[in-house]
């Protein structure tokens, strides 16, 4: 019997179908224009995108000219590309151009779908950005696509980390720009570090397209994006309190898996003061509950977290003596990317690696608060209906699933659960075996790099050949996944989310022909090409009769979309599949989530070893326990989030400030109503209100103008005279502090002047940010505790927040005024000092706005000639020193000598 819900869809649709069904007419308006299009020439089309851009500009709406747009644009892609785009494409491109996310499956041309929105909203010429999750989908992408929009008589870019600056800033100039997430949150800091207009690479943020939206905009999210320079070295006191860790027993510390939380015992923090004090780290007499300890706790609790909640190949792996995190969700390294608070160098100290010393942050954003500065804003991926409710809630976007353009064949079996992970595995191997032996293709995901290698192993002692695809890796990933659909191959991969390349049956054209052309630069591409297609055609029809490809799945994850992103690698174009998900009782998801239940009913079947329960309830159970993991998540990103905001608004207002004191060519006004501001302060200060004459304190007034205002005037004798008030005084003062600001803006030239108070306006906001932004970290790392008071934790941030910010602005203006009294034109022996320290500060602010990291050293490359710059070649800034040295050109054989 069917339930009321059901009864009911069948009767009046889904609302995602009802949101299918409206843009139909839309899609029979773009087939109408086919023929037309058809018709031009090539040069024909790019007359069409003139017209269009005008009509644009003329004030006609995006919606209304989009039939012809999306026709155009298909015609271009069909002649560039030799894809027409399908119907279910075009739909996709419509919900993008309206700002929702296109639930597409794999293997339906996300990629072709992004170009139809890009290529109408460009039309306007404020430039479209669409985001990929790496630097090689960027350029692919970016060269790919790039043809469809030359051939509209657009302009397409890419851009990507350590880019030459010319390039980077043409790329953010063309119609349509290609970038990761991370590149595109950098440059906008760096943008608001900057203190010249034409330094600024991004334009306004019109409207982003986010591919593998899910990934970037959850997953990424809960890691806000830090430009920092580093502090005071530490590593002494890391691995001292790292020697102390290991020395814990079970007694000492609380874990608690579900929360990824460890915390002290009364036992431990006991234990921990004996040790402390006897290494000197703890002066004697003093507790670790005292004031002054707060600093050694903040560590000794860094040092608990990197030993019991972060695993060597899952959440990082060492390269070259270093600490490099690994994406839990897509598997790859994070190069660059730090933990901060202390943490990454707890983990450097308890790997015995090099401790890096700790950064203070220069700058700061979340994803969520960057990609909500776009009028609008859209995305792309496979799996996003799980998490609709936070799209909508955080960033206003409706989620709508496309219809496939050919029905999905795969046959995804029910969850099997092992008691034990050896029985488990034993399975998985089995039925590899199994399927090998009939030469279907096997795609195997597991969780970490650490399952993949003992899976690995495991193969290799059944004498089964197959690839490993993990963050060890990376450099290989398209290669070894574009080979993952031959007829018999067997790929062992961490999460699949987001990798770009699919799996094609048979193998990849693109791919082969690549290879062929790099092994044989000579050979005919077209004859080359058309060899492959028929050699592929030939695997993909013994792949199909095998039953295409078999995604195995070792293990649930936390969250059901990176589950469906895998199993969606099968069946992509309606072609035949399968997927299977091998579990066990001693699984991470089934053991700090699962139902207890769940294991009873287990134990009382007396299941034989080896023996598996499969049954539609173990799924159900499964949902439910990810649903409530995912639930708590987004609670945690919501939360993370409110605080942000706090920061946010007061970001906003900084950064806003920047850009108007970049663009005015005249700031006399506003500096000097700071040093007007200054003076009322001043007076109120040392002149109460309401107050008597005798009650003034003169000297004090005298002092604080020779000191804040440079003016050396007769403040005590103004308050000795009869008649005068604190008015009068004010009056007087600013008078005295005109002249002298004027008379000195002559001696330097009115010119000189402004552009002095420029740079040193812009200097003292900066400075005064970055001092604030450690403020509000310590800030948030304690308002938690106002809990225990029954007080809101996020108001009484927010108040304490506000509060600050005022109190920065305050003393913004007091230090601007300072710094501009004390000014005086420089001798020549001065002026050159001077430019020296500008230099050096530039290239400081450059290293620092770069999130990477040196490599160690190497051989220096063929022909390099130590005294002959000519045989260096042409390396950027950021890239490595042709010498061999493993440092930075910029600091080796590039250094700028002044």
């Amino acid at each position: 019997m069917l339930g009321l819900g059901t009864l009911t869809r069948k009767v009046f649709g889904t609302p995602n179908d009802r949101k299918v069904k409206s843009v139909l007419p839309l899609i029979e308006r773009i087939n109408a224009h086919e023929l037309e299009f058809e018709k031009l020439t090539d040069q024909g089309i790019k007359d069409r995108t003139e017209d269009l851009a005008k009509r644009a500009l003329g004030g006609e709406s995006l919606d209304d000219l989009l039939p012809e747009a999306f026709a155009n644009c298909r015609e271009a892609a069909r002649r560039a590309l030799g894809l027409r785009a399908f119907d279910v494409q075009l739909m996709g491109g419509i919900f993008l151009h309206q700002g929702n996310i296109a639930e597409m499956k794999t293997g339906e041309g996300k990629t072709l779908v992004a170009t139809f929105p890009a290529y109408l909203n460009a039309l306007t010429g404020k430039g479209v950005h669409i985001v990929t999750v790496n630097d090689y989908l960027v350029r692919r992408d970016a060269d790919w696509m790039g043809k469809v929009f030359n051939a509209l008589g657009l302009t397409c870019g890419a851009v990507y980390p350590g880019q030459p600056e010319i390039e980077k800033k043409a790329a953010y100039a063309a119609s349509v720009t290609y970038a990761t997430n991370n590149e595109l949150g950098f440059d906008y800091l760096r943008d608001n570090m900057k203190s010249e207009l034409s330094d600024i690479y991004q334009r306004v943020h019109n409207f982003a397209i986010v591919d593998e939206v899910d990934s970037i905009l959850i997953d990424e999210a809960r890691t806000p994006l830090i430009i920092s320079g580093p502090s005071q070295d530490r590593s002494d006191l890391y691995r001292t309190i790292d020697a102390v860790i290991p020395l814990l027993n079970e007694t000492h510390f609380k874990l608690d898996e579900k929360t990824r939380n460890v915390t002290y015992t009364d036992e431990g923090n006991e234990f921990l003061e004996n040790h402390l004090a006897g290494a000197g780290i703890l002066p004697e007499g003093q507790s670790l509950y005292d004031p002054e300890s707060t600093t050694i706790v903040h560590h000794v609790n860094q040092g608990l977290r990197a030993h019991k909640l972060f695993t060597k190949d899952k959440d990082y792996i060492v390269r070259d003596n270093e600490v490099v995190l690994i994406d839990e969700f897509t598997g790859r390294m994070m190069a660059g990317r730090r933990l901060s608070d202390g943490l990454h160098q707890a983990i450097e100290a308890k790997e015995g690696a090099d401790i890096q010393p700790e950064n203070i942050t220069l700058a700061s954003v979340t994803f969520q608060n960057y990609f909500r500065l776009y009028d609008k804003l859209s995305g792309m991926t496979g799996t996003a209906s799980t998490e609709a409710e936070e799209f909508a809630e955080i960033y206003g976007l409706g989620v709508v699933e496309m219809p496939t353009n050919r029905p999905i064949a795969r046959v995804d079996d029910h969850d099997a659960v092992y008691r034990t992970a050896r029985e488990k595995y034993a399975a998985i191997v089995e039925t590899i075996k199994v399927a090998h032996a009939t030469g279907q293709p096997i795609l195997v995901g597991t969780t970490s790099i650490e399952k993949s290698e003992f899976l690995s192993d495991l193969l290799k002692s059944a004498d089964i050949a197959h690839n490993v695809l993990n963050a060890r890796q990376h450099e290989q990933e398209a290669q070894i996944v574009g080979d993952a659909g031959k007829f018999g191959a067997v790929t062992i991969a961490t999460n699949m989310a987001g990798r770009g390349t699919d799996i094609q049956l048979g193998g990849n054209v693109d791919m082969k022909v690549m290879q062929a052309l790099e092994f044989d630069p000579e050979a005919e591409p077209e004859a080359l090409r058309k060899a492959t297609e028929a050699e592929v055609a030939g695997d993909k029809k013994r792949v199909i009769d095998a039953g295409g490809l078999f995604v195995l799945a070792t293990e649930r994850h936390e969250s059901r979309r990176i589950d469906n992103q895998l199993r969606g690698r099968s069946g992509r174009q309606g072609d035949p599949g399968k997927s299977s998900f091998y579990l066990s009782l001693e699984d991470d998801l089934m053991r700090i989530f699962g139902s207890d239940r769940l294991e009873s009913v287990l134990s009382k079947l007396g299941m034989k070893e080896g023996e598996a329960i499969i049954h539609p309830w173990v799924n159900k159970s499964l949902e439910k326990a990810q649903a409530k993991v995912e639930g708590r998540n987004f609670d945690i990103r919501k939360q993370l989030l409110k605080f942000d905001d706090v920061m946010n608004d007061q970001r906003k207002v900084i950064f806003g400030q920047r850009r108007e004191i970049m663009e005015s060519k005249d700031l006399r006004e506003i500096t000097d109503d700071m040093r007007h501001q200054v003076i009322d302060d001043l007076v109120a200060q040392f002149i109460p209100a309401k107050t008597y004459a005798d009650q003034w304190n003169g000297e004090g007034l005298y002092v604080a103008a020779i000191e804040n205002l440079g003016i050396d005037v007769p403040v005590i004798a103004w308050t000795d005279e009869d008649g005068v008030d604190a008015e009068v005084i004010t009056e007087r003062l600013v008078k005295a502090s005109d002249e002298f600001m004027a008379a000195k803006a002559a001696q330097f030239g009115l010119e000189n002047m402004r552009q002095i108070e420029k740079q040193l306006l812009l200097q003292t906001i900066d400075a005064k940010w970055r001092e604030h932004l450690l403020t509000l970290e310590h800030l948030r790392s304690v308002v938690g505790f106002r809990g225990y008071a029954q007080r809101d934790p996020l108001n009484e941030y927010k108040t304490e927040g506000f509060q600050l910010f005022e109190s920065m602005l305050d003393s913004l203006r007091e230090d601007v005024t300072q710094k501009l009294a004390q000014i005086r034109p420089l001798s020549q022996e001065e002026q050159q000092a001077m430019l020296a320290r500008m230099t050096a500060q530039r290239e400081a602010t450059a290293e620092a706005a770069e999130p990477e990291h040196e490599a160690p050293a190497e051989n220096p490359a063929t022909g390099f000639v130590e005294d002959d710059p000519q045989t260096w070649g042409n390396p950027g800034r950021n890239d490595l020193c042709p010498c061999g040295s493993g440092r930075k050109f910029k600091h080796c054989h590039g250094e700028v000598k002044v």
